[in-house]
């Protein structure tokens, strides 16, 4: 069949994809694919285009936080030829369909023909260029349209909008990884000791340990032959939020924590984050539970031994306790690769909260790292 003969039956095809109104039972089968993989449908004359290289260059950007950079997702370039190809996008987990509006091809024509024509001059003004969706044809599935007057206008607009655009995907891959982390179960009971002792809490995954429990520290550890991992928490009162929190502070606390409560088995060995070139230790602004927050992520060593992994950390503030919390994630797990775990990782993060019915007690934490 071929493209000119195919794009009238393609209209009828598509035609009746907008119909589907969300409904709290929603018992359609769910979206095929795997976690952080990403189908990205345009013209394949245009997979050299700028918008295409837009596309690699944020949902496909190298991870350099990582000991050995991987992308952020997993692309996956394919064109729409026939009906076959059309179905199996409409049924993929993670799927962007972008083009120029006025584009000649399958997919700037499926694009005309979902968008409603007040979204198409929106498109043609340069007024909006993004439209994400979730659910719209399986469950569990987000969809991304993208299109604008021309490939070089698209593709600005697309790294003008990157934070935003991931962010959208960001938050549906972290629920999913959420029910993956815990489908095996989780220690409630943890969570509310947690939450009583210390005024937070986290759900904790089936199988983690408590560490280290004092003052303002306490620490949980997954401990296997081959994929060591573990969880620290510390708090401390007396700041007035994150304005006077910079990078450097966070790290030179995170340092020194490590020293005192996360140890190798070496004399003198301890976790401590790797500065040296090429490794990179980058901070960003973030949320967690609706609160400012910091994250942080990079690489740890350990000194004195041959050891290393990648660490995520958030630093987050507490107005209803005046309180600043930090917690970190890190694996030692040489045979894998780290994006996945750092994702996990990310999904227990964002089960953070805390007890906002009673004020806690000061804890002098703060004093002890200087």
């Amino acid at each position: 069949m071929t493209r000119k003969n195919y794009l009238p039956f393609l209209f009828l095809v598509i035609s009746g994809l907008f119909i589907w109104t969300a409904c709290d039972e929603d018992y359609r089968r769910s979206a095929q694919g795997g976690f952080s993989e990403v189908l990205v449908v345009m013209d394949s004359t245009q997979w050299s285009s700028p918008t295409a290289d837009a596309i690699r260059a944020t949902f496909g950007r190298e991870m350099m936080t990582l000991p050995r950079p991987e992308a952020k997702y997993d692309l996956r370039f394919m064109d729409l030829r026939t009906n076959r190809d059309l179905e199996y996008a409409k049924n993929f987990k993670n799927t962007i369909f972008a083009a120029p509006i006025d584009e000649d091809s399958n997919v700037g024509s499926f694009l005309r023909a979902v968008l409603s024509e007040d979204i198409k001059q929106r498109i043609a003004e340069g007024r909006n260029f993004a439209f994400p969706l979730q659910n719209r044809w399986y469950r569990d599935q987000w969809t991304l349209f993208l299109s604008a007057p021309d490939h070089q206008a698209l593709a600005r607009k697309i790294m003008d909008s990157e934070r935003s655009l991931v962010a959208s995907l960001d938050q549906v891959e972290r629920g999913r990884w959420q029910r993956q982390v815990y489908r095996r179960g989780e220690q409630a009971h943890l969570a509310d000791t947690l939450m009583e002792n210390h005024g937070f809490r986290i759900r904790v995954q089936h199988d983690y340990r408590i560490g280290v429990d004092t003052t303002g520290f306490i620490s949980l550890r997954r401990y296997l032959h081959d994929n060591d991992r573990w969880i620290w928490f510390a708090y401390m009162d007396g700041h007035d939020g994150l304005d006077d929190i910079d990078p450097d502070w966070i790290n030179a606390v995170r340092d020194s924590l490590n020293r005192q409560f996360i140890r190798g088995t070496r004399e003198e060995s301890y976790v401590t984050t790797e500065y040296r070139s090429p490794r990179v230790v980058e901070t960003v602004q973030t949320r967690i539970d609706g609160r400012p927050a910091l994250e942080t992520r990079g690489t740890w060593r350990m000194t004195n031994d041959i050891m290393g992994g990648p660490f995520l950390h958030y630093t987050v503030y507490d107005e209803h306790q005046n309180r600043l919390y930090m917690m970190e994630f890190a694996q030692f797990a040489p045979r894998y690769s780290k994006r996945r775990f750092m994702n996990q990782f990310e999904a227990i993060a964002h089960t953070f909260e805390t007890d906002t019915t009673k004020t806690p007690e000061p804890v002098a934490l703060r004093q002890n790292l200087r």
